[in-house]
């Protein structure tokens, strides 16, 4: 979870605890790799397909994604990023936090939409990405690809590509960063 989130989550300016490595960064690489093949396979190449990072996890791992794309296919792919602060449905029960200038690359009218996040959970994030995408013209389809899927869903999403199905429980959090994924706790400074 970034700094950020972790800033305005309970406990107030928490610090992440990790209990235990669930992926390493060798685990994360392969992965990223395994969902490229498959967004190849069921895209039928990346002539249309466009990745979108969600702030802040989901960018990181659209950039490398992209990389492992472009060395598949042999063929670059756009790749943009997309904050969602102002879509979500929860604004007045948390903080609004925008985080950077979203950047599509082009309209998205006919192009096949992968929207990367690091942690699926409740859904509203992506709710929330749907929403925001429709500003930048109609794709042709949205696609998910989420490094870690932990449950807990509150709306109908699920993710077409995933690193990797982890329950939890509500308490723990999950940090993904380019040494691998970590499942913890946020506990007081």
């Amino acid at each position: 979870m970034a700094e950020r989130e972790r800033s305005h989550t309970r406990p107030l300016g928490g610090v992440f605890v990790a209990h235990s490595q669930v992926l390493s960064a060798a685990d994360l690489q392969r992965a990223l790799t395994r969902m490229a093949h498959e967004i190849v396979e069921r895209n039928g190449g990346i002539e249309d397909v466009v990745l979108v990072g969600l702030q802040t996890g989901g960018i990181p791992l659209a950039n490398r994604m992209a990389e492992a794309l472009s060395q598949i296919e042999n063929a670059e792919v756009a790749v943009g990023s997309l904050d969602v602060a102002f879509y979500r449905d929860d604004i007045g029960l948390r903080p609004v936090l925008p985080e950077a200038v979203t950047n599509i690359p082009g309209d998205l009218a006919g192009k096949v939409v992968v929207l990367v996040d690091d942690v699926l959970f409740t859904g509203r994030t992506i709710r929330a990405a749907l929403n925001a995408l429709n500003d930048f013209g109609r794709a042709r389809a949205v696609q998910l690809a989420v490094m870690i899927d932990r449950g807990h869903r509150e709306l109908p999403i699920r993710p077409d590509y995933v690193g990797k199905n982890l329950p939890t429980n509500r308490e723990e959090m999950i940090d993904v960063g380019d040494d691998g994924v970590w499942i913890g706790t946020l506990e007081d400074k």
